[in-house]
């Protein structure tokens, strides 16, 4: 059988060799989530800075020139003063450098900054959550792709067994040592082993087409796994698990850290009914002629005098009164407050529970490998066993054909067991990180 194939899934250079840890690299390049959330993370550290900017005094350079209308008069009529009385001349040059300085509340107690990092944490760990989420994702797709060839395998095997016992029953049947109805029973066996055959090439194909998906910025299947389920890495110790969920669990930051910038939403609410100051400070000139030293216009029997210097502006803003919005801010922040407590809570919970279960299911599964392991093995040599004593005259069809399908199932089984082992390790690793 035939299967259509995307372009550039055949090619003249050999296929890529591609492990799990490869597979997760190039995942974390290709999958649109985790960049969108690692791009958030890189949003808030911005934030941060911004944040730690902000409390810092800014300093601005400004140029002006003023061209006023003379008064034009003549006699007593003839003043040097523009015609507009705020400026002092004909001509204005201006020159200051600015330093301006906020200290709202949120300022001079840091609740600013605080709550940007905060934010950071909160987008740095939902990353890690995007990450540990992807984890499990290629995990499942890339050991479904082992398995399928693992199957394939199987069925090629159960197909030529199936062809060899089609071949004896039919011998037997000539020399007048089996009935016509084994010949039936072997050749339903061999039609239905091919059907099989056929679905394990088609389950292979679309394992490897969801892995391309994951791991390629475009579709290409010219690639070969790692089969290494034989070689999964040892359950650690439920002690030792549960305290790396504590000190590593991601779910748990980001509830932790809310709650952490819902405090400092309420320190920001109740600063609000702080004073707020305000200083500017302006150096330079402001004088007739762009220079050091200039000739008042409305003082020229002054001679020349010095231009530059500075002048400082500060101001303080008390709130008195604002019909309680200011409160109802602050009862807002408060309630907010206690739900993120009760997130946190749950959080703990959840995590813990889910931290037992996971663990549980692992070892179950680590069992199973064993069993399922022994049970294969047994199955294969049944159908040896069998297979002697059916060409002996001593078996029949049927038992053949059971034993043939026990060690089908037995083999599926045991691959089976075995990516629901690695998978179960990559689910207990999204609450301890890798062990």
């Amino acid at each position: 059988m035939k299967l259509v194939q995307p372009p550039g899934s055949v090619q003249s250079t050999g296929p890529v060799l591609v492990s799990l840890q490869d597979a997760l690299d190039r995942a974390r390049k290709n999958d649109a989530q985790f960049l969108a959330a690692q791009g958030d993370a890189k949003l808030a550290r911005e934030d941060r800075v911004q944040a730690r900017s902000a409390m810092l005094p800014s300093i601005s350079d400004s140029t002006q020139f003023l061209n006023t209308q003379g008064t034009g008069g003549t006699g007593i009529h003839n003043i040097p003063e523009g015609r507009f009385v705020t400026n002092d001349g004909v001509h204005v040059y201006r020159q200051w450098a600015v330093l301006h300085e906020d200290l709202s509340p949120t300022t001079y107690l840091l609740t600013g900054v605080h709550r940007a990092q905060a934010a950071e944490a909160i987008a740095k760990a939902k990353a890690e959550i995007a990450g540990r989420g992807l984890a499990v994702t290629v995990t499942k797709t890339y050991y479904a792709l082992v398995v399928a060839q693992r199957r394939y395998a199987t069925t090629e095997q159960a197909l030529d067994q199936s062809k060899r016992f089609f071949n004896i029953a039919q011998d037997q049947e000539r020399a007048g040592q089996a009935a016509h109805s084994d010949v039936v029973k072997a050749e339903i066996q061999y039609g239905q082993q091919e059907q099989a055959f056929d679905e394990s090439q088609l389950a292979v194909e679309n394992a490897r087409l969801d892995l391309a998906v994951l791991i390629f910025p475009s579709l290409n299947e010219n690639f070969s796994v790692v089969d290494d389920l034989d070689s999964a890495q040892p359950l650690p110790g439920f002690a030792e698990a549960q305290s790396m969920a504590g000190k590593q669990n991601p779910d748990l930051r980001v509830a932790s850290e809310t709650v952490r910038q819902s405090n400092l939403e309420v320190t920001a609410a109740k600063a609000a009914f702080l004073p707020s100051f305000l200083i500017d400070t302006d150096y330079g000139i402001e004088a007739n002629s762009f220079a050091l030293k200039s000739v008042w216009a409305a003082h020229p029997d002054a001679g020349r005098v010095p231009t530059l210097g500075y002048f400082l502006t500060a101001s303080m803003s008390f709130p008195v009164w604002d019909w309680g919005s200011l409160r109802s801010k602050l009862h807002q922040t408060e309630i907010r407050q206690e739900e993120a407590r009760s997130t946190l809570s749950q959080a703990q919970r959840v995590m813990l529970g889910n931290l037992y279960s996971f663990y549980n299911e692992a070892t179950v599964a680590r069992a199973a490998v064993d069993s399922s392991r022994r049970t294969a093995d047994l199955a294969a040599e049944s159908l040896r066993l069998t297979n002697l004593r059916y060409q002996a005259g001593e078996s029949t069809a049927l038992e053949m054909v059971d034993a043939q399908n026990t060690l089908t199932a037995a083999r599926n089984a045991y691959d089976d067991s075995q990516v629901r082992y690695r998978v179960d390790l990559a689910n207990l690793q999204t609450l301890t990180g890798n062990f």
